[in-house]
């Protein structure tokens, strides 16, 4: 609708701050005509928006000029409040602060969708983890935040897979990502991913550094997972269950033969070979600790 595209305008313009017809045009995924017709729209309506010529010109808004939140619509309004996170904001030492912005948030919007926020928020709770996951301490959440905001280097003892084992390293922190209840720490140089539970020691640098212009964290996780997930299956196997023959990806032979024998009876694995082999020796080791005695 005209009136949504037309405040989501002056968001952009009001957080965003000066930015071009075609930049408006692509973010509102319109064309640079509609965006001439809806600054005119905006101009007859009272927004105080204006416009400059030239390489550096653009669209902004006079300064101190600010849109109160009447114009959300409840579907809004509930996404605002169900996307607030109270667990992960309290772990980084934001809790009050996310605290008193949905507090300010609820008191600008009107009666009517203050009580459509306030049922989503009482009949949604996110608890992302998985049941059998423990909670881990994360000592150093807190620090690692810090310099990701001020940009600041991190010297760091950091535990890993293989050998050795405890490596130290000097990171240039460009962003934190909590997946399933584990909180991540991307970093330069590379960049690479860093569990942050696993970092035993940490100092904060006074050096200052700046992220690549072109690193995008969003973009950088999905492809993250898209490797991870290619380096899980690794290989093939062909199965039988329920009569049926099936091909399933593995990530390696020991631990598909631990997987396919921890499903009993009801899965047969017949290729490749080697993992046939490894599910009859493990079937072979547990049968005889239950061997009875004489």
């Amino acid at each position: 609708m005209k009136s949504s595209r037309l405040l989501a305008m002056v968001l952009l313009l009001q957080t965003k701050g000066r930015r071009t017809a075609a930049q408006l045009a692509e973010e509102l995924d319109v064309s640079v005509r509609t965006v001439y017709r809806d600054v005119e729209a905006l101009h007859a309506a009272g927004v105080p928006i204006y416009g400059d010529a030239g390489h550096q010109g653009g669209y902004q808004l006079v300064a101190g000029y600010r849109t109160h939140l009447t114009g959300l619509n409840p579907a809004e309004a509930e996404a605002l409040f169900l996307s607030g996170l109270p667990g992960p904001a309290g772990e980084l030492g934001m809790g009050d602060a996310l605290a008193g912005a949905q507090l300010k948030l609820r008191a600008a919007l009107p009666p009517d969708l203050r009580a459509q926020a306030d049922r989503m928020r009482a009949r949604f709770h996110l608890d992302a983890p998985g049941w059998y996951a423990r909670d881990t301490s994360v000592p150093f959440l807190g620090a690692v935040a810090d310099a990701v905001w001020r940009g600041r280097l991190l010297y760091v003892r950091y535990r890993r897979w293989k050998a050795p084992e405890e490596v130290d390293r000097v990171l240039e922190p460009y962003g934190l990502v909590l997946k399933a209840g584990r909180w991540y720490l991307v970093a330069g140089p590379g960049p690479r991913t860093y569990r942050v539970d696993q970092i035993l020691a940490l100092r904060t640098s006074a050096e200052e550094f700046e992220p690549p212009d072109d690193f995008d964290l969003p973009a950088y996780w999905r492809d993250h997972q898209e490797r991870f997930h290619a380096f899980l299956q690794q290989g093939e196997a062909v199965v039988r269950v329920d009569g049926a023959e099936r091909t399933v990806p593995i990530e390696s032979i020991p631990k598909a033969a631990r997987h396919f024998l921890s499903q009993g009876p009801s899965v047969e694995v017949l290729e490749p070979r080697e993992l046939r082999e490894e599910v009859a020796r493990l079937a072979a080791e547990v049968a005889a600790l239950y061997r009875p005695t004489p």
